[in-house]
């Protein structure tokens, strides 16, 4: 076991547990990241690396939203399908839920599946990533402060309309195409321009990562061949624990934090962190 090795993929855990539900782009910092500390891996086996290593992220999201998005099993919930029979232990909320879910990653899933190599190969560099980051951290300051004092439209999951749900799916879609600008600062600033809360718009958030994620670690990991040494399940794996782990304590301080404070210092840190990638590489 190289333990050098282990130790970078440990780093490269932790900063995917912070930055993927942080509106500052994962993206952004992963360039960075492997910029200063190389894992000693495949070309290939790296591509299919910094996508993989989303899905401990996501298990954080079920782990902590599992009420809430598990729908099956419930037959005293207050809202079932049907009073009898088998759709008495389905919650119609939670149905509907995922109903919304689905209707906002359609764009996203569509495009990622045609053109996401055209637009990796298109759109992943420098100049682009620093672009998205600086113009999405205006956007955050701009957004928060023409909204400042106004009440928002959508407080509850609940409120959140069919049409709302597939127009926060076209933001998401700009972070599929435009690495930098962050899929969770993407659907963030969406659904705050929609009048969306903030505590809403981070939640339905974390909801439409679960598929996403998924989807995406499923189509990196059929490319890549599952022709894992054991050398790289290790790194895969220790990357992917660390990730879980941070994504729940850093997805519980969002959740707190956004009750008290607006978005806008991550469009500072957005604006510099940019400011800096064009910076370095130039």
């Amino acid at each position: 076991m190289n333990w050098t090795e282990l130790f970078k993929a440990i780093l490269f855990g932790i900063v995917e547990g912070i930055t993927e539900w942080l509106p500052i782009s994962s993206t952004g910092h992963m360039i960075l990241l492997n910029e200063f500390i190389q894992l000693q891996v495949s070309d290939d086996f790296y591509s299919m690396f910094q996508v993989v290593i989303q899905l401990g992220a996501i298990l954080a999201v079920v782990l902590l939203f599992w009420n809430k998005i598990f729908p099956f099993g419930k037959k005293n919930n207050p809202h079932p399908m049907a009073k009898d029979g088998i759709l008495s232990y389905v919650n119609k909320d939670i149905m509907i839920l995922w109903g919304k879910i689905i209707i906002a990653c359609v764009p996203a899933a569509v495009v990622g599946l045609c053109f996401d190599e055209f637009f990796e190969r298109l759109f992943y560099n420098y100049w682009c990533v620093s672009l998205a980051l600086i113009v999405f951290g205006i956007a955050f300051l701009v957004i928060e402060t023409i909204h400042k004092g106004k009440a928002a439209a959508v407080n509850s999951i609940e409120e959140l309309s069919w049409q709302t749900a597939f127009y926060i799916g076209i933001f998401q879609l700009i972070a599929a195409i435009f690495p930098g600008t962050s899929r969770s600062g993407a659907t963030i600033v969406g659904a705050l321009l929609l009048g969306v809360s903030r505590t809403v718009a981070a939640e339905f958030t974390f909801y439409l990562a679960i598929p996403v994620m998924f989807g995406a670690s499923l189509l990196k990991l059929v490319k890549f061949g599952f022709a894992f040494t054991s050398f790289e399940l290790w790194i895969l794996g220790a990357a992917m624990v660390t990730a879980f782990a941070v994504s729940v304590l850093v997805i519980r301080f969002l959740m707190g934090f956004i009750k008290k404070h607006d978005f806008k210092v991550f469009g500072w840190y957005r604006i510099v962190l940019g400011l800096l990638v064009l910076w370095y590489f130039s």
